[in-house]
């Protein structure tokens, strides 16, 4: 059987959508994909909704989030974006498409104190090829003040790009090394125009 190249927001979806309506269904969720990216799990957030391409995430404020100032490390809110925008980005990946994150950039807006809320909502295209995409995460306070608004930069392509015509093109060599085989080039071209001066001067003795 050939492989299958599912999204793996996918089988996140449909452990969500398995275990959600169910009562303890959503702390139960939290746990699974807690051992399936122990990170997650280790940063203490929880998904409170979960459709394709659209997630919130909660993370309650707790001693082991804090920072000296008495509020939400800084790192933290990031890792909180990063978990919202991305379950949101998975969940909306077709079949046969994969993705994976290459900068995230975060505004902090105000202190993060108290209960927290992220939200991002994801719009993909259709993708032929390799593309960047740009989903935001929102995080609000308890009474709904924007205290960070994070950009995170997905690369996303096809699964099989990789055997593509495309993929297999000759790549035009870096400008460090077109220098180099350029120097080589006029070097020899020096040299081979010293032999041709010295045979002139040898036949004219």
């Amino acid at each position: 059987m050939p492989p299958t190249f599912d999204a793996p927001g996918a089988r996140i979806l449909a452990l969500w959508r398995r275990l959600a309506p169910r009562p303890g269904g959503v702390w139960l969720f939290n746990r699974l994909l807690g051992r399936m990216v122990p990170y997650t799990g280790a940063l203490g957030a929880r998904v409170t909704e979960l459709s394709p391409g659209h997630a919130v995430c909660v993370l309650r404020d707790r001693r082991a989030v804090r920072n000296h100032l008495n509020s939400v490390h800084a790192l933290a809110l990031a890792n909180l974006a990063e978990l919202c925008s991305g379950t949101a980005m998975l969940t909306a990946l077709p079949p046969g498409t994969r993705g994976i994150v290459v900068r995230l950039e975060i505004d902090y807006l105000k202190k993060a104190r108290g209960t927290l809320t992220a939200r991002a909502d994801v719009q993909l295209p259709d993708v032929p090829e390799p593309v960047l995409l740009h989903p935001e995460a929102v995080i609000v306070d308890a009474d709904e003040a924007m205290v960070a608004r994070a950009r995170v930069t997905w690369s996303v392509q096809p699964a099989e790009w990789r055997d593509s015509d495309a993929s297999r093109r000759t790549p035009l060599p870096a400008p460090a090394d077109a220098t180099r085989v350029a120097t080589r080039e006029a070097t020899r071209e020096a040299a081979r125009e010293a032999a041709r001066e010295a045979a002139r001067d040898s036949r004219s003795r």
